[in-house]
């Protein structure tokens, strides 16, 4: 059996996290599920939603949006377009990103190619309200 477990928050822009966890759960498309040592090797689509691990029994909180997760028994990568941690997130800012989505909803017929990235964009915004909120 595995003697650690790697966890891997990659962006296109950076590596948001890099280290040895005890555990962590991740917003799959199929839902959420989590991931000990040892895990049977698995690949899975990530939803935009709150991935959380703990290290030294504290437990860490992003606000992360689509992508994949690649599980291992020693490592899981997810690779993902963002991954905001809960105290770098401003939660004014993102209450002001869901009142310009829902605005735009409100203004758009459903038919309308900007209301689908209005709706990803109200999701994006209620994650991070709700992800922020976490220590």
């Amino acid at each position: 059996m595995a003697r650690e477990l790697t966890l891997e928050i990659v962006t296109p822009e950076k590596i948001a996290f890099k280290g040895v966890v005890e555990e962590v759960t991740i917003p799959g498309t199929e839902g959420e599920f989590g991931v000990l040592k040892g895990h049977a090797p698995l690949l899975s689509s990530v939803d935009v939603g709150k991935l959380s691990y703990t290290k030294d029994h504290k437990k860490t909180y992003y606000a992360v949006t689509t992508g994949y997760a690649e599980v291992m028994a020693s490592k899981v990568t997810v690779l993902v377009e963002t991954a905001e941690r809960a105290d770098l997130i401003d939660p004014e800012r993102a209450k002001r990103a869901r009142e310009k989505a829902e605005e735009k909803i409100r203004k758009l017929p459903k038919q309308d190619m900007e209301f689908e990235k209005a709706r990803l964009a109200l999701i994006r915004a209620v994650t991070r309200i709700n992800v922020a909120g976490k220590s």
